[in-house]
């Protein structure tokens, strides 16, 4: 299932809306894919929010997860979107609305 939520980029003083989507659900193996000019500080986020997930009492998705930070040509920085993915994650997995 795709669920879709909104962040913001600063750049300079300006904020650059953020479009974050996630589809769970999907055939293959296992895997997180995180999509849309990432820096390292957002990678590691899969292993912050599932962490998060599962100490608040969720499941992590079980299937193939893509994570979509779109627009993809603006590099996204820093731990800002952990919440944000982390909703997403669970409206895709229908374990919220």
């Amino acid at each position: 299932m795709l669920a879709v939520t909104y962040s913001v980029a600063l750049i300079g003083v300006q904020a650059e809306v953020i479009t974050i989507e996630v589809n769970s659900g999907e055939r293959g193996e296992l895997r997180y894919i995180l999509v849309g000019l990432p820096d390292s500080a957002v990678k590691e986020s899969q292993d912050r929010v599932l962490s998060a997930l599962d100490n608040c009492g969720f499941q992590a998705p079980n299937t193939k997860t893509t994570i979509n930070l779109a627009p993809g040509d603006l590099k996204k920085e820093g731990p800002a979107y952990d919440l944000p993915i982390a909703l997403c994650l669970l409206a895709a997995t229908q374990q919220i609305q």
